[in-house]
């Protein structure tokens, strides 16, 4: 049976060029005959002409890197087998990192960490000492008590600063 098939797709691959009607009714449906490019592009940064495009580590290893060099940024227990509540934590975790960018406006100069332990969610990340030490701590035990009264759990943000954006360069591309 498979042969036959075999065979009658190729007399309709070839009857392709010949401009016969085997193509609308349908046996070319499942044959592709372009050659596949393995060609993954997702999560690396083109090279710029002067070399002047800043990379943190984060952004510097690359995707495949993950679990080698590189840390996930989301760290929890759902991703398992059987692991609960998969998408009302990657819903929590976009609005974590969407809330956070927009209160610690420019500010951050890393990529937003997001643990979770039990019932704790503690985010990490680099932050910029642009502003007050006295606004900070007030932006710290504000975001702390917003997420923690909407996300139903204590909230902990374990944040490092940095005098300028320059110090967290890894490389030039």
């Amino acid at each position: 049976m498979t042969a036959v098939y075999m065979t009658q797709s190729w007399r309709a691959c070839s009857s392709l060029r010949l401009g016969h009607s085997l193509f609308s009714n349908g046996l070319l449906r499942g044959l592709h005959t372009t050659q596949a490019a393995h060609k993954a592009q997702a999560g690396r940064y083109r090279v710029t002409r002067n070399r002047s495009k800043p990379l943190t580590y984060e952004m510097a290893n690359q995707p495949c890197q993950i679990a080698h060099r590189k840390s996930w940024n989301s760290w929890n227990t759902t991703s398992l087998y059987e692991g609960l509540r998969e998408p009302e934590t990657v819903v929590d975790d976009i609005f974590i990192r969407k809330f956070m960018t927009g209160t610690w406006h420019n500010l951050f100069v890393s990529e937003v960490i997001i643990k979770r332990q039990h019932n704790m969610i503690r985010i990490a990340g680099i932050v910029q000492r642009k502003i007050a030490a006295r606004k900070m701590y007030f932006l710290i035990g504000y975001c702390e008590e917003l997420l923690s009264y909407w996300l139903k759990c204590p909230v902990k943000l374990e944040l490092q600063t940095v005098p300028d954006k320059k110090d967290v360069v890894y490389k030039y591309i």
